[in-house]
Parts: C-alpha cells; structure tokens; sequence
C-alpha cells in the first residue's frame, strides 16, 4: 500500500488514500531517495536459527525497494538526490495498521463516521467528530469547567504573594518593532553558568544581556504556578522516580527534573543533548508532558474565563482586553519518533489530569487509541538479545508514520480530535511532512502550525537515522500566517498573532542523547524565543575508545579540507588515494568499512564496483537474503572489504563476525557504536594470532564527533597538531 498526502480542513485533519501496487512500483521507478523501511526478519548471529527470530521494523520513511541480484538494493548507480518534490511522495509510504474490513469495525465500534469505499481502497483517516461541540472552547465557561466560577478569582488572589505567572508574564508581554528588527538582525550575546545536575549552561539572547537564571533547590510547587489539578496530581505521578526515603515535604522532582522545569517554566528555549533512553528518558517526558499540559490548562482557563465574561456584560464594541488566543487553536506540538512513544505521553496526561481513582477523567476513543498505538508483547520472540539500549529505544510500537490530536478541558480529554479542534498535537516527523506536503501539491496543510506557543522536540538524535529532512521542513512550515481564516473571532486574537510575531513568542524544547551539528543548527538558527535561551554545553571527559575491550591500535588520520562543504569530496579523493591502497593486498582481508552517510555508501560501492575489487556490502535497504550472503561470504574471507552501513546498525545491531581490519570512513553518529564495532573483532575466530588495525579518518569540522570518541584533551591535542595520531587500547584504558 502507499499513502498519499492527506487533506486537513477545519473539522477532518486528513484524508490517506491507497494506491494500487502496479501504480504504486510505476513511481518507485522514477524516484531516488533516502532510504525507506523494510520489515526484515532478524537472523541469528550464528545463522542456524533464523527460523524463530521476528521482524525488527526500520523507519518507514522510504519506498519499497526494488530489489537486487546480489544485496537486494536499488541502482547503485544513481545517487539519491534530496529534491523536496519527489523526496514528499518517496517517503510517504507508511506502515498500514490492519485490513480495510478491520480499520472499518473499529470506527464503527468508536461511533466515528466511516465515509469509505472499500472497492476503491479508499479509507477516510479518522477523526473523532462526536464530541466537537463538548470541547469546543468558544461556547464553554469557566463555571461549567470547574464547577465554580469564582474559582479563578480565588486562585488569582490567593497568589498575590508570589511573583507574577511565568504564563502571563511571557503571553502577555508587548513587543515593539524595533525589538523584533533587533533579534531579526543583531547577533545573540551569551554568557555561561554551571547548575549542580545539568552542569555547563550557555544562555543566548539577543533583546537584553542573557539573565542566568539560578537553579532551585527547594522548588515549592505552589511557586512553579500549577495549574489545578496539578499540583495534587503531580507527586503521585511523578512518585516513581523519587527516592523512596523523600520526605511528603520534599519537592516532588528529581535534581534533574527540578533544574529542566525550572528553565521550562521561564519559558526559555532549552537543549539538552543528554537524554538516555535507559536512565532519564522517562524523567525527561513527565517534566514536559507536565509543563506543556501546565500551558494548555492555562491558556483554556483564560479562554474559558473570557467567554463568561463578555456573556456577562452589557453589549458595546469590542474591548482589546479579550485577546486571549491565536489564530488557531493548537497550542502545543510534540515531535517523537515511534507511536509507543506519543501512548506513553497520552498516559502521563491522563494520569496528571486524574486527581484521584473516584475522580476519573473522561478520554474519548481511548480504546481505539490503545489498539492503534499500543502493541502485543507475543509479537517480540524471546531469543533476541541485543543491547539494553537497543531495547529500551525499539520498546513498544516502533511504528513512525503517524498524527493525532489532543483536545483537553479539566475534566476530559478527547484523542482524535480534528487538529483545528485541537490543544496538542503529537506526531512523528513523517507524520507531518505528510500532511504539510511539497510546495505546488494540493493536497496539503500547515495552517494549523500557525500558532504553536510549545515545540517540543524529544530523542532528535533518532531523526538523524529517519530522515532529519523531515524535522527541516516542519520548522520551515511553523509559526507561519495561516491562508485561511478557519473560523477565527479575530477580536480574541493576540496582537502578536496578528503581527505575525507568533515565532518570537514560541519556546522550543529539544532533547537528544547527542551533540550533532544539524541538531545545533535547528536550534541556533530556527528558534527565536524573545526570552532567550539556554543550552547544555558539558565535553566528554573520557571518549567512547574507553570502552573497546580488545587490544587494538586506533590510527586517526587527519584530512584537510578548505571549509565544511568540501569535506564531502576531500574524504572520499583521501579515501581512496591513500588508505585504500594499503588493503588492496590480500593479505588485509577481512577488511570493514563503516560508512554513516548513505550517500557516501552509494559513492564507495560504485568504486569500489568500478575498481573491480573483492568487496559485499549491507545497507539499510539490504533484504535479508542479501544480509545472509554478506555475512557468510566476509566471514569465510570470500569477499575481501564489507562496506557497512551506520543506519543499517542502528536498526539492527548484528554482530558482524570476521573483522580483523577495520576502517571508519566517518566517526560514527553515536560515539559508542565505536566501541560496539571494534568490540566485534572479539567474535572473530582465532582472533589472538590475528593482527588487527583500526583507521579512522577526521577533519577539524568533526570535534564533536571526535570528543565525544576519545575524550576532550585528546581532542584538542589532535586538532592542534595537523599529523596523524596513533593510540593504542589494551581493554583496560
């Protein structure tokens, strides 16, 4: 099946349409893009077992393959070209999630409405429309949300003491144009501060000198400004990460969620490249689930208050103190990488609004959800094993083609909702390049970005294994004027709205397990937060290299490139110049190229073709048929060098037996696949009469990279000096 962009309107968020296959492989024909997802059976590391190992998803980002005599790849002669046209429908093939009959039950068991031709193939995307007027915010009042509608007064006055709500305090300040001409022009001055859990902090900002803000210590909730029910609901929520010795009295935060939130709620732009799927991933999400619900609970409770007010007074013209909301309704954006990951966010937020087990909150089409982005523990066979953070990354419903909207009031929530309908929206980064499309389509929206006030972008480092293109074009696409009006009451619209200042007002959170200079560039060239921002800055201390449990001599050699866009070429005319030679002869076989850049790949293979070398080759489009042979062939020392793909690693992690030399094109994304790689030379055979080598090749643009592998003074001695680096590892270093 191949889904086409969908359609987004004001009440129906989009439309999937299903191609016929003919059809769909007449357009694979013609296109060459990044690389798609195949569902390959997992192997067993000693081929004998094949039989009882499942499927390990990759990235649904790419088209079907067209398949190869030897490895199973596309023409290896055509390089991809990143065309933002033929990229859109290349990679918009998705997943399906069950027969059309199936998909048909299901909406009719939700009460959905099911407008579908099952003869066509055509299946209308669902959207829950039942509940539109119950979560409508511009007919609801505040007294029918909280039962009271004294309740906000009270809760204004009895926080007299305390320094004005960070929410009002960032919403409602006034910019002039001379500030915006300012931060769109002038360069942003920073400063640095240490914090005891975060540690290295660069503040950045371009109205004013960058305050440092000071970490708490003791954060009492009632200063945070927590919206009710949060303030009761949080330390039972967040209870599990607590120590079990922590006091009633102590602050309901770890150390490393008390200094997060405390940038958070300053509404400040934040980085932090440290997140561990397998220590503080899970820490990390219920700071910002409970910020970005902290946001949207206040910002409807303003909405909400507003309407009983203008209900409430004599008729007269229209008074700009009303002005309480954007020029559509979604507030929040959360950009993750699997659907596991949006279900455990959907949890959070329902526990968080839950204030006790008699005061459940009403959830809409929740079993539809768990059924579509939940997932069977039978599916996964036992015999697996691969690394815990293999694990604790690919848990759940690794799916990576999806959307869905969020409505929220005090009492209930509705999952489905149409986007314009909508508070949060959580998706994937394919999820919404589907929808925003390609510039001349006309199937395609994006005016329901118009107005996010939170971006929240977690485990970013994934995206750079998808296809980071994706994260591009969403940030090329938010904060922009919308092109229809949508219905909007435009005498409710924030001015800044109106102004077209919404991207100076929106706060960005970016998590990832790494410092990568695309992640940084998004960061540094696509957030302009007025208030500033802060990122993490802290250097590895000792590299990845620590690690390596096998003797092995590590030679770094230097290439010089003129600036960054030649690094490209003067990699590949080093490689092949002056390594390359050195394993031609046969008695450097069992030679491994790393490669992290598919393009690259492509580029080597069609060398190393032309040469007429002794090589195999595994990539991310390599069927398993083709994985087998490879491993077998480089194993026995049939095929002299096995280029070897990083994207292909990272969704499989086989140990790759029969490695006595090793070559890393590029340092590798992830510093301990370093490690993981010159580890597998201990599963060669007769490996302890065997003399192994490990060549690297780094230029000075790749510091970070290269920190990050052999640890911080190592690295500035190496870029200081323009020789080669030779470092010797004995397994306890």
């Amino acid at each position: 099946q191949s889904e086409n962009s969908d359609k987004s309107s004001a009440e129906s968020d989009s439309e999937t349409e299903v191609e016929r296959v003919s059809v769909y492989h007449k357009l694979l024909a013609t296109l060459k893009t990044s690389p798609e997802s195949e569902s390959e059976e997992e192997e067993d590391e000693s081929e004998s077992e094949e039989a009882g190992e499942s499927e390990t998803e990759m990235d649904s980002e790419g088209a079907q393959e067209t398949g190869e005599a030897d490895g199973g790849e596309k023409d290896e002669n055509d390089i991809p070209e990143q065309k933002e046209g033929v990229s859109f429908f290349s990679l918009c093939f998705s997943k399906s999630t069950g027969t059309a009959e199936q998909v048909l039950d299901r909406e009719q068991a939700d009460g959905a409405d099911t407008s579908c031709d099952l003869s066509q193939g055509v299946i209308e995307e669902f959207t829950d429309v039942k509940h539109e007027s119950e979560f409508s915010l511009e007919t609801n009042f505040m007294e029918e949300e909280s039962g009271d509608c004294n309740a906000d007064k009270r809760d204004r006055n009895s926080s007299q003491a305390f320094p004005e709500d960070p929410f009002k305090q960032h919403m409602d300040r006034e910019l002039e144009e001379k500030e915006v001409e300012k931060m769109s022009t002038l360069p942003k001055t920073s400063s640095q501060s240490k914090w005891p859990r975060l540690g290295q902090l660069t503040f950045s900002s371009t109205l004013e000198k960058p305050k440092t803000l000071k970490a708490d210590k003791e954060a009492d909730v009632k200063q945070l400004y927590l919206h009710k029910p949060l303030e009761s609901t949080w330390p039972k929520v967040n209870k599990q990460f607590l120590s079990s010795v922590n006091k009633p009295s102590d602050p309901p935060f770890t150390p490393l969620q008390r200094e997060l939130f405390c940038i958070m709620n300053a509404y400040r732009d934040l980085f932090y490249p440290e997140r561990n799927a397998l220590t503080n991933g899970e820490e990390i999400r219920h700071a910002y689930c409970l910020h970005a619900l902290n946001h949207v609970l206040k910002a409807n409770a303003q909405v909400l208050g507003n309407n009983a007010k203008r209900r409430d007074q004599k008729p007269g013209p229209d008074s700009d103190d009303y002005r309480d909301q954007g020029l559509t309704r979604p507030k929040v954006l959360m950009i993750v990488p699997f659907r596991e990951c949006a279900l455990r966010i959907v949890h959070i937020l329902i526990s968080l609004l839950e204030v006790n087990d008699k005061r459940k909150i009403d959830v809409s089409n929740k079993k539809r959800f768990k059924g579509e982005f939940g997932s069977d523990p039978e599916e996964k066979p036992p015999n697996l094993k691969r690394p815990e953070d293999y694990e604790a990354v690919f848990a759940g419903n690794i799916d990576d083609h999806f959307r869905i909207g969020v409505a929220i009031l005090q009492k209930s929530m509705r999952l489905y909702a149409p986007f314009y309908s909508s508070d949060i929206i959580i998706a994937s980064p394919l999820g919404m390049r589907t929808i925003i499309g390609a510039e001349g389509e006309k199937k395609r929206d994006f005016d329901f970005l118009s107005s996010i006030e939170i971006l929240i972008i977690d485990q970013a480092d994934i995206y750079l294994m998808q296809n980071w293109e994706h994260v591009l074009h969403l940030m090329k696409h938010i904060n922009l004027l919308p092109l229809d009006s949508h219905g909007v009451d435009f005498s409710r619209v924030r001015m800044l709205n109106l102004n077209n200042w919404s991207k100076y007002y929106r706060q960005t959170l970016l998590f990832s397990a790494l410092q990568d200079p695309q992640i940084n560039s998004v960061f540094n060239k696509r957030c302009f937060n007025y208030v500033g921002q802060v990122a993490v800055r802290n250097v590895p201390l000792s590299g990845s290299i620590s690690q390596v449990v096998v003797q092995l001599p590590h030679v770094f050699r230097r290439l010089e490139a003129e600036d960054v866009t030649s690094v490209i070429d003067t990699r590949f005319q080093y490689f092949t110049d002056k390594v390359l030679p050195e394993y031609r002869d046969a008695i450097m076989s069992h030679t491994l190229v790393y490669v992290p850049s598919y393009f690259d790949y492509v580029r080597l293979r069609n060398y190393f073709k032309k040469e007429d070398l002794n090589f195999t080759h595994i990539c991310e489009y390599t069927k398993k048929a083709g994985v087998c042979r490879a491993r077998r062939f480089f194993l026995k020392g049939e095929k002299q060098f096995l280029l070897f793909t990083e994207r292909f690693h990272f969704y499989k992690r086989y140990t790759i037996k029969g490695i006595r030399n090793l070559i890393f094109y590029e340092l590798p994304t992830y510093s301990h696949f370093y490690s993981e790689i010159c580890n597998m030379m201990k599963a060669t055979d007769n490996g302890v009469d065997a003399t192994w080598t490990c060549t690297v090749l780094y230029s000075k643009y790749d510091a970070q990279k290269l920190a990050a592998v052999v640890g911080i003074d190592r690295t500035a001695q190496m870029l200081q000096s323009k020789k080669n680096v030779h470092l010797f590892v004995t397994g306890e270093n």
